[in-house]
Order: structure tokens, then sequence, then C-alpha cells
């Protein structure tokens, strides 16, 4: 791997360590808050907004200037948002400027990838992103679990810092978040030391909104594509699911195991421990032209979720968690490699990123409303349980059927493109 590889790891780890941190201590703060369930809920899908929104902007922003300054630019985005939390702004505003940041990090973030290394590193050099990022989720979650704890709280008290110096730190959370803030600051830094890549920059135009036909059609072209749309198809519900798990976790251990967010947040760790082990396997074992043989995973993905409704304690949950980790991140991985593959090869790095995270945050957008407006009528969190397990294994069964079709009726096209991605992988096979 080039030198530059290991900055963005860097970056990333410390970014991906803050967001984690800050979704525990941002529910944490909802609770001091005494705000009801649905807002909490509610979290997940504000975050996904700005990634909606601005998706036909920041693939070109990120392909117009050094994607280590974008990168540079949306952490201090981040910044800001916990800063706006601790200056008594409504948290789901501010969590939704956090949202902007990360809506910029992520083409950056993935499209230099594409630029730095050659395709035949694509699925080694998303195993060990995906890993680390999964690592420092672990991290984030029981940190911001730790962070969040009372008597962090009553110890920095001790200390009788001038008021000054605490301002609007008046509880564990708000604490939480000052501290948070700092790890997104030292990631800006880090990205300031990736190199750039000497890629050609793509001028953005004088009028923006003409970008807005042209993502339609990047979206378009990816979604006819054979190879494209199931690989689409997939990501989108992983993640639209995966992203609102993250709370449902909270919810049914709180409903199942009496946990608060501090030990709730473990066993999102815990998950993610299956997710890297998963994610590193299969950046070593599945080639770039066989990525859709995992996706009977999605399926049993589903079926995992479902066992929830008869665990009672934390032994069993954990190597459930575990497993139902490992399932996605064996799947994830050489399928966000191949549609990268795909999209780079059709419409370039930065537009093929927007147009997968548009899709996804789509999904976890209409799926966090539906949630939170369901969890607002009184939905519980095994209902909860019932309805992700079943649209998990439902949408997988559908696209694997999608894709057994595209087999059979355009063999020739579809030999033709596993043919691109083979010749690109490692030793072509």
């Amino acid at each position: 791997m080039k030198r530059g590889f290991y900055s963005i790891m860097a970056a990333q780890s410390f970014s991906a360590l803050a967001d984690n941190a800050l979704f525990i201590a941002a529910v944490a703060l909802m609770r001091y808050g005494h705000e009801p369930e649905w807002k909490k809920a509610a979290l997940i899908p504000i975050f996904a907004v700005f990634y909606v929104l601005l998706a036909p902007f920041v693939g070109a922003f990120s392909d117009a200037h050094p994607k280590g300054r974008v990168m540079f630019i949306s952490n201090a985005i981040k910044a800001v948002g916990c800063l706006m939390m601790l200056m008594g702004v409504n948290p789901l505003a501010a969590y939704a400027v956090v949202g902007l940041g990360a809506a910029a990090y992520s083409p950056a973030k993935y499209g230099i990838l594409t630029e730095l290394l050659p395709s035949s590193q694509l699925v080694k050099a998303n195993g060990w992103i995906e890993g680390l990022t999964i690592a420092s989720i672990i991290l984030g979650t029981v940190l911001g679990g730790q962070l969040i704890h009372p008597n962090l709280f009553e110890h920095v008290l001790k200390f009788n810092f001038h008021p000054r110096m605490l301002g609007h730190l008046t509880s564990p959370p708000l604490l939480a978040i000052a501290l948070i803030m700092n790890v997104y600051l030292i990631a800006a830094v880090i990205n300031m030391r990736i190199p750039h890549t000497g890629v050609a920059m793509i001028p953005m135009p004088k009028n923006i909104f003409s970008l807005v036909p042209d993502f339609w059609r990047c979206n378009a072209r990816l979604w006819k594509d054979k190879l494209g749309q199931i690989t689409l198809a997939v990501t989108t519900l992983f993640w639209g699911v995966s992203g609102n798990l993250r709370y449902l976790v909270l919810a049914w251990a709180a409903a199942a195991l009496g946990y608060g967010e501090g030990q709730a947040a473990k066993l999102v760790g815990v998950v993610a421990v299956g997710t890297a082990v998963g994610a590193i396997w299969a950046s070593m074992r599945v080639k770039l032209d066989r990525a859709t043989n995992v996706m009977p995973l999605g399926f049993l993905m589903g079926l995992v979720v479902l066992v929830l409704l008869v665990v009672k304690s934390a032994a069993t949950a954990m190597p459930i968690f575990i497993l139902l980790g490992a399932l996605g991140g064996y799947m994830v991985v050489p399928m966000n490699a191949l549609l990268q593959h795909r999209g780079h090869n059709l419409m370039g790095a930065g537009r093929s990123i927007a147009v997968q995270n548009f899709n996804e945050q789509a999904s976890t957008l209409a799926l966090g409303f539906f949630y939170t407006f369901m969890t607002g009528r009184g939905l519980s969190s095994y209902g909860s349980v019932v309805f992700f397990g079943v649209l998990v294994a439902g949408c997988m069964a559908l696209i694997m059927l999608w894709h057994a079709r595209n087999v059979r009726k355009h063999p020739a096209e579809l030999e033709r493109l596993l043919a691109e991605a083979r010749a690109e992988s490692p030793h072509g096979h």
C-alpha cells in the first residue's frame, strides 16, 4: 500500500471513533432532557438528511478539490455540530449539521482510494478501511458509553475548574460531547497530511444546479448496469437497515436486558467486533468478480435478527450479535468494492460514491422516519425486531432472484462485466 493510504486510515479511524461516540452521547443528552422516545429514534434519519439533499453536489465538490482538503473541511463541520450542542441548540438540528459534515466526507474518503490505488487492491483496501472503521465503531461506542458515565463528570468537577472553563458543561453528556469535538479536530489535522494523488481535478460548473440532472443521469446509469444495480440494491438495503439497527439495539437492550445507554453501547460494539472479523476475512478470501456469491449471507442475517425475539440474557445475546456483525461484514466489503469498481468505470469516483450515498442514506432516511413514526405510535422494540428481520430476509431474497434473472437473460453482458473485474483482480482470478 502507498504511504498516503496510512494517513487516510488514521484520519478515518479518529473520525469514525468520534461519530459513534457522539451518537451515544446525543441519545444520552436527549434522555437528560426528558425527550420522548420517538425523538431519540429520529437521530438516525436526521443524520441522513444532508446526505440525501446534497447528493447531487458533494460528489462533484469532492472531484473538484484535493480529497484530503475536503476531508479536513468535513471534520471541521462535524466539530461545529458538536459546538452547537454545547451551546444549547436543539440536539436534532445540531446532529443534522454533523450529518452535513459526514455527507461531504464520504465521497472523498472512498473516492481517494480509487485515485491512490490500482483496482487490484480495492477489495484489500476496502477490507482495511472497513476493518479499521469498525474497530473505531467498537472503541467509539464503548468510549461514548464511558464518557457519559456520571462518575467521569463528578471527577472533573472535583478539579474545581474556573466556571468559564466548564462553560455550558452542566451534565455528563455535554462533557462527553466537548471531548468528542476534540477527536474530530485531531482527525482534521491528520487530513492535512494526506498527499495529493496527482489526479486532475474536475472543476465545479458555474451553475451548480446543472449538477442535478447530471446526478440523476449517473444514478440512472448505475441502476441500469447489470452488476451495478445488484450491488447498489444490496448496499442500499444493508446500510439503510444497519443504520437504524444502531438505535434498535439500544431500545432492545433496554427492553430485554434492562440496560441503559452505557451498557447497551457495549452490545453495539460487539456487533462491530463481528463485522470487523467478517470484513477482514472477506478482504482476504473474496475476489472482485465473485462478490455476488456472498448475497445469501444477507438472507441469513435477516433470520438471525429474528432470533433476538427469544433472547433474554447478555450471555446469549453476545454470540448472536457477533454472528450478525460477521455476516454483514463478510457480505458488504466485496459488494462495496464491486460497486466502486463499476461506478468508477461508469462515471468517476466522486460521483459514483455520491450516488451510492444518496441511495443508502435515502434508505436510512425512509426506514428511520417510518421507525420513528411507528415508535411514536407505540411500536415495541420486539415489534421492531420482527419488522427489520423480515425486511432484510425478504428483500435479500428478491435481490437474489433479480440477479438470477439477469444471469439468465443477459449472460453475455454479465460475463463481459465480470471479465473486466476478473482482469483487475490480483493474479487475474
